[in-house]
């Protein structure tokens, strides 16, 4: 009986980190879409991550209760000041793990589709590392 709270809390913490790996996705591509064509609407990121526009709204739901976006029905999706700056976080780590990993030699496919995993899971103190070894190469 003992050891049932802690594999619920493994568990939960589990999805308490994917939900912050979505949110963190979302976030960086509201960003993205809008540094793009200068607005971001639910259909963007449909097509972007390849899910229904319901699975879209669910997740901008859940975020704008987080007080990470802005939007109204039909409207554009934007940043607030807070999601702005995890978006921009969130960026500065995807960037830094696929120039990492080009450096070290991983094809540009590869390492588009590897550093979209690897910048959730990356510590700050690894993700200074590869910071210092690309500073290294320039």
């Amino acid at each position: 009986m003992t050891g049932k709270p802690i594999i619920a809390d493994r568990h939960r913490q589990t999805r308490n980190a994917h939900a912050l790996e979505t949110a963190e996705d979302y976030v960086e591509a509201v960003l993205v879409t809008i540094e793009k064509n200068g607005k971001c609407r639910v259909i963007d990121l449909s097509r972007r991550f390849g899910v229904s526009h319901v699975t879209v709204n669910k997740i901008i739901k859940r975020l704008h209760l987080e007080g990470l976006v802005e939007t109204e029905p039909y409207g554009p999706i934007t940043l607030t000041p807070e999601g702005r700056r995890m978006a921009v976080r969130s960026q500065r780590r995807h960037e830094t793990v696929f120039h990492f990993l080009l450096a070290i030699g991983v094809d540009e496919t590869t390492a588009a589709i590897d550093s979209e995993g690897i910048e959730h899971h990356v510590s700050p103190h690894t993700l200074k590392v590869f910071e210092k070894f690309l500073n290294s190469q320039q």
